[in-house]
């Protein structure tokens, strides 16, 4: 696509500072009439906090943001979508108990004679839906409709209350195949209109189906800008992930060969996973790759009852057994450290202590109470063990460093003593010593012979210490690399739907 017109939408060097942090880093993106533009990155690469500086909803710190030639401050949401500015995003903003039409005139319903016109509104509504490819009564309730529709009808209001910019946060995720491509000819619909569009999503297909360009985020800064004609997935993966193509020699080329611990078959969950079969030997680390909202948390929170299988069945050394609760997987000895583990790990009040005896109490039972000496000297030896830095066991884990917070966590399980351990991005927000240790953590739990599966967007850890790497895309497993077959190429071309060398 040409450069040579004026973007609708020019962003120059946005900076966003959080406490600690820097959100953005400069970022520059150019928005041009009748394009649809992909904004891609993994978590925390700057995405969702580029929207809500475009938005309103935060206050960037430096920058411009330029719209039809005239630089704009937006303070709020409400004042974007006035300058024009529309959002839609995953989770529908609308109301599902009023109908098509009043949501899509919420605030500026047509009125006769100081009351609001009900059959002027439907008319209208109508009319403007048809120009969507709706044919739909806007006089039935908005619950009434699939996602896809709500997704449309939300687009619709959207587009006339604002009419310059449409950004798109997610809309897939929720669509099955069809609904995609509904709301796709909708999006085609309007880029031929002139309309410019932003994208964002997690799924490649998608993009290169729909999108003309791409901007790539990567920890809060552009690490490139594609005209989508003419580059491959893998260019887009690499950008993403930032890791080299060169193969790495597989220092565990050896596979496990341990007795089967756990065996799952036709595993999966509608609408979640695709069904698979996998079995986890004693010994071994199983990595599970593929971009943000690949599969990777779905399939560890699903194998760990957390979002529990709805077919296929499970066996522990032979024996079928359920998988309905974390409290069953942790009765099986099964462990989970998640990937977000400020609001799904750690309770940050309690005590470092309180939180590393927390799942070896709950297995126990809460009627029957650990003494406090039990769990001083536990929290103290993997304290110790795992050189979690502290002031105090009785300070409140939230006070500690994302690297100990991890590192705790990691205690927490393995204090349960668990057969198998499942990790979702492990080293995900820590600093570089944190890292290493947990990294050699890892191998010395593999060859003490604890079995664990680690999901991780860190391919080159992968590498280095899994046994197997099961490869997912769009909610299912598409390749499974062993031995020599794993590196960091095969897995980027595997995630990016191109033929793997060296393998089956």
């Amino acid at each position: 696509m040409s450069d040579d017109r004026q973007p609708v939408l020019k962003c120059t060097g946005i900076s966003k500072f959080f406490p600690g942090a820097i959100a953005l880093d400069a970022v520059d993106l150019n928005l041009f009439p009748g394009e649809v533009h992909a904004l891609l990155g993994e978590n925390g690469a700057g995405k969702s906090t580029l929207i809500k500086c475009l938005t309103g909803a935060y206050r960037r710190d430096a920058g411009r943001i330029v719209l039809d030639g005239a630089e704009i401050n937006p303070s709020n949401t409400q004042e974007s979508q006035k300058l024009g500015i529309g959002t839609v995003y995953q989770e529908v903003n609308l109301l599902p108990n009023l109908t098509v039409a009043e949501n899509l005139f919420l605030g500026r319903q047509p009125m006769r004679f100081g009351l609001i016109s009900k059959r002027k509104m439907q008319e209208q509504a109508f009319e403007i839906l048809e120009e969507f490819g709706l044919s739909i009564n806007p006089g039935e309730l908005l619950s009434a409709y699939s996602v896809a529709v709500q997704q449309v009808v939300a687009i619709a209001r959207a587009v006339e209350l604002s009419g310059k910019v449409l950004i798109l946060d997610e809309p897939t995720a929720s669509l099955d195949r069809e609904e995609v491509e509904l709301l796709f000819s909708v999006v085609r619909k309007l880029r031929g209109c002139g309309l410019s569009i932003m994208f964002i999503t997690h799924f490649l297909e998608q993009v290169f189906d729909i999108c003309d360009r791409a901007t790539v985020l990567r920890n809060g800064r552009v690490v490139g800008t594609r005209d989508l004609t003419g580059t491959s997935q893998s260019d887009i993966v690499h950008l993403m992930l930032g890791r080299q193509l060169e193969d790495r020699v597989h220092t565990r080329a050896q596979e496990a060969s341990g007795d089967k611990l756990l065996e799952l078959r036709s595993y999966g969950r509608r609408g979640t996973i695709e069904p698979f079969d996998l079995d986890i030997r004693q010994g071994e680390v199983v990595g599970l790759a593929g971009l943000l909202g690949s599969g990777r948390t779905e399939t560890a929170n699903m194998i760990f009852g957390a979002v529990p299988a709805d077919q296929g069945e499970a066996l522990l050394r032979g024996k079928k057994i359920d998988l309905k609760s974390p409290y069953e997987a942790i009765s099986h000895r099964f462990g989970l450290c998640p990937e977000d583990r400020k609001t799904e790990g750690i309770v940050g009040d309690l005590s470092v202590r309180e939180n590393i005896i927390l799942a070896l109490q709950a297995r126990q039972g809460w009627f029957r109470p650990l003494s406090k000496a039990k769990t001083n000297e536990m929290a103290e030896a993997y304290v110790k063990a795992l050189d979690i830095r502290l002031a105090s066991l009785d300070m409140p884990i939230r006070l500690l460093s994302g690297g100990n917070q991890q590192k705790a966590l990691l205690a927490r399980w393995l204090a349960t003593n668990p057969d198998f351990l499942i990790l979702d991005e492990p080293t995900r927000g820590i600093d570089v010593g944190a890292h290493a240790e947990i990294i050699a953590l890892i191998e010395k739990l593999r060859e003490d012979g604890m079995s664990l599966m680690v999901a991780s967007s860190e391919l080159e850890e992968l590498v280095a210490y899994s046994t197997r790497v099961i490869v997912l895309r769009d909610r299912k497993q598409v390749c499974e690399l062993r031995g020599d077959d794993i590196t960091t190429s095969n897995i980027i071309q595997a995630i990016a739907d191109e033929p793997v060398r060296g393998t089956a």
